[in-house]
């Protein structure tokens, strides 16, 4: 079991007497260097893109504020690693330090942004006036704009691929997407998203959908679309538990597949917390004596929490029992404080980026379905979240032997027995690939794992079509999980390109033969509702 945090504050942070004098003469030696060259009018750029532009290196003013500023705050973060405190104080520290750091760069100030002053005299103000109409159309909107919306439709540019929703209940809907080769694999796949965010992440815009891949491969495929929960919505979806989400929610979408495609057995993709639940789920299934899923396939999934990354500054027994307080008994976690949490873990990137150009320069940020989606986050209901909070990422109990019980039926990882394929992002600071390698240990079943290259959401976006980045895979199908990841890591093969094709090749082999695809969508027992996206992946959060 992880060890449970508790609040540590407050904590006496004291640093060696040798430590901090060798700080603070390294701190004035760098200084009086870039003090020197300022008085030659020699600085150069700092090897930082926010100050790398022609604007910047014109002004030696400007590169005294940027040079000073990194200074500073690289000083601070040596403060901070040289302080005699707990690892958790730590943690917490330095992420307390790089939201202070990010938000006094001087490019977030008019003032001290040559680029956004620049702007302003070539446009006689008028860039600050754009800016300002930026600021306040996110005022309204209550979020920071991180892309240009106008130009994204769902069921026309994104959430587009052809199909139909073919069941709904009060938590979601299954969609079935209509084949595009002639011959499909009898075994279909059936993809659960992460409830935290909508499906189509897995199904954006053509040329970028996994879905359009795997039916083009000839799979059918099927997916849940969760519902968006709203304030004061009937149906008491609010107080809906983790393991209301298992039982309406993943394994009747199995069934479902199931029965429309005639197979008892079915493939299914889990990703991010859609691949716990889905782990989850079929763990209780066997608990029950049922094999329902012949492959499982997992993305940056977490069912071992031992290292959570950056994530980590959040959990602790009073921040857990704070939530369960408040929401435990029913009320929704709202998506626009989850969208706030998950930006500032990368505030440089995917906010005070927004800040410097949407508002100081009154620029529209540029199209993109990525940031589309992001923005486009739902709501939780509290006892969910709260159980997922305590059981995974407070205690780690689910990768445990009979660790976590759904329905009073004690669930055990280890007895999911069929054939895994297991990915991870490299540069994932959400689920740290490690994290992802070792939840492979908790499955009793030969596992395939998969390091692609870049972060969360980019790894995981990478269709054939772009030619991008790369991965990683070592020698033959099934990883020895006794291995630590560092030691597989040594031992892999890295090959160009996206690994979608691996996982279409994996999946094939356990899809069974080939039959003639049906056009007709659903069955006499799950007729078609309406044609896909569907009506829930439209509901937005309020």
């Amino acid at each position: 079991m992880k060890a449970q945090q508790t609040s540590q504050w407050p904590v006496p942070v004291s640093i060696a007497p040798d430590t901090l004098t060798e700080i603070q003469s390294e701190l004035a030696r760098d200084w009086a260097q870039v003090c020197e060259k300022a008085q030659q009018g020699q600085l150069e750029c700092p090897k930082d893109r926010r100050f790398s532009g022609e604007a910047w290196a014109a002004s030696q003013p400007a590169l005294l504020a940027a040079h000073s500023y990194l200074l500073s705050a690289r000083t601070m973060f040596r403060m901070v690693d040289a302080a005699s405190v707990p690892d958790a104080v730590r943690s917490r520290l330095r992420f307390s330090v790089m939201q202070w750091v990010e938000a006094m760069s001087p490019t977030n100030f008019l003032a001290s942004n040559p680029e956004a002053l620049g702007l302003f005299l070539q446009t006689q103000g008028e860039s600050l006036q754009a800016g300002m109409r930026n600021l306040l159309s996110d005022l309204q909107k209550g979020r920071l704009s991180q892309t240009d919306e106008s130009g994204f439709r769902l069921g026309e540019n994104l959430a587009a691929s052809q199909g139909a929703v073919v069941f709904e209940n009060r938590l979601m809907q299954v969609i079935q997407y209509a084949p595009s080769t002639p011959s499909v694999h009898a075994r279909p796949l059936l993809m659960v998203p992460p409830c935290i965010n909508k499906f189509y992440i897995l199904d954006l815009q053509p040329g970028n959908s996994l879905v359009e891949y795997a039916v083009s491969q000839g799979l059918t495929v099927f997916m849940i679309s969760w519902r968006n929960p709203l304030p004061n919505e009937d149906g008491g979806i609010d107080a809906c538990t983790w393991e209301d989400y298992l039982e309406e929610g993943v394994l009747t979408a199995v069934k479902v597949a199931g029965a429309i495609s005639g197979q008892k057995q079915i493939n299914a993709l889990g990703f991010c917390v859609g691949g716990t639940m889905l782990a989850s789920a079929l763990a209780l299934a066997k608990a029950r004596g049922e094999s329902p899923v012949a492959a499982l396939t997992l993305l940056t999934t977490m069912l071992d929490f031992c290292d959570t990354g950056v994530l980590d500054v959040f959990v602790d027994e009073l921040h857990a029992q704070w939530r369960e307080r408040q929401l435990g008994a029913g009320g929704l976690m709202s998506a626009r404080e989850l969208n706030t949490t998950f930006s500032f873990l990368r505030p440089s990137e995917l906010v005070w980026n927004y800040v410097a150009d949407n508002y100081l320069k009154g620029r529209q940020p540029a199209p993109f379905d990525i940031l589309y989606w992001n923005a486009d986050s739902t709501n939780l209901p509290g006892p969910f979240f709260t159980w997922y909070f305590r059981n995974t990422y407070l205690e780690n109990r689910l990768k445990d032997p009979g660790g976590v019980s759904v329905g009073g039926v004690p669930i055990d990882l280890g007895a999911i027995d069929v054939p895994c394929y297991l990915y991870g992002s490299r540069e994932d600071h959400i689920v740290p690939w490690r994290s992802a390698y070792l939840s492979g240990r908790a499955l009793g079943a030969p596992v395939r794992f998969v390091l692609g290259a870049s972060g969360h959401i980019a790894g995981v976006v990478n269709p054939p079509s772009r030619n991008k980045r790369s991965y990683q895979v070592a020698g033959g199908e099934s990883v020895d999980m006794s291995q630590e990841p560092d030691n597989w890591l040594e031992r892999t093969d890295t090959i160009a390109g996206s690994w979608w094709p691996d996982l279409a090749r994996w999946l094939k082999t356990h899809s069974g033969p080939m039959r003639k695809a049906r056009t007709r969508l659903g069955s006499t027992r799950y007729p078609v509702i309406e044609d896909a996206p569907g009506r829930y992946v439209r509901v937005r959060a309020t």
